[in-house]
């Protein structure tokens, strides 16, 4: 059982040969098209929890890049990064990492410009998004800017829409994918839920969750970078593009100081 094979039955839109998937690169895009002004051209962009890299690619075409490095823990989806730049029309110098996110800062060259797209952030509990923090600001520059896509899933989970014990995650051609919750983790504030096959109830992963807000990671982020702001979905208009976090200015001392003493084990 792993995100592996649950990521094999739940349609991420990150395939390039998707046609949705290929409309939803065209609308990250135009959202870094509209903030452009902001972020550095020429740069070196990382996109972490990257999947594909759909997200990093469009960024890299807005940004004109001379560099993309795609990272994450799925060695299989990395390969699929080089068809989206063929997408894109683009031909920056791209590297292919997988790794742990949480150790990004120690397994990367500098770069000036980070992203983590797609509603990642829940699968980082509390102790991992300050080691996702310290790590991302270590591998940025000094004017290096991170952006996040997220949603406030206290408000629109636990508040709007209700925290649900049995849920329908997604349907293929003759299956179902159902979640369950299986637990809470009170150490680490994580639900755990179990995933399952339908029919035969077989139980393909089980992950833990940390349903975060804005504010927290804003807060979270205020330790390790000096400027942050969020560009909400009303404001940008985008379909399709959540809401945007976006952090400037690294503070690289603290960041390598919290990275390098950061606790092995919770509490």
């Amino acid at each position: 059982m792993s995100l592996e094979e649950l990521y094999r039955y739940i349609n991420w839109r990150m395939n390039p040969n998707d046609e949705r998937a290929r409309e939803r690169f065209e609308k990250i895009a135009e959202f870094f098209d509209s903030i452009s002004a902001e972020l550095p051209h020429g740069a070196r962009v990382l996109d972490i929890c990257a999947g594909t890299g759909i997200a990093g690619a469009a960024l890299a075409k807005a940004t004109k890049a001379r560099a993309l490095t795609v990272f994450d823990a799925r060695k299989d989806d990395l390969e699929l990064a080089r068809e989206w730049l063929k997408i894109a029309g683009i031909n920056p110098e791209l590297r292919l990492v997988q790794g742990d996110t949480r150790e990004v800062g120690k397994l990367v060259e500098e770069h000036d410009v980070a992203v983590l797209w797609g509603f990642t952030m829940p699968h980082f509990n509390p102790f991992d998004a300050v080691k996702l923090f310290a790590n991302v600001a270590m591998s940025l520059s000094d004017d290096g800017i991170f952006m996040i896509e997220d949603m406030d899933r206290v408000y629109w989970i636990l508040y709007r829409a209700g925290y649900r014990e049995f849920l329908i995650e997604g349907r293929g051609d003759g299956y179902t994918v159902a979640s369950m919750h299986e637990g809470y983790d009170f150490s680490k504030g994580t639900f755990k839920r179990g995933y399952y096959l339908l029919p035969g109830f077989r139980r393909i992963s089980g992950v833990d969750f940390h349903y975060w807000d804005i504010s927290t990671q804003l807060a979270i982020g205020s330790v390790f970078f000096r400027e942050y702001r969020v560009i909400t979905r009303e404001e940008h208009g985008v379909e399709g593009v959540g809401n945007v976090l976006i952090f400037k200015k690294p503070e690289k001392k603290v960041a390598e100081l919290k990275a390098n003493n950061a606790r092995a084990v919770y509490p």
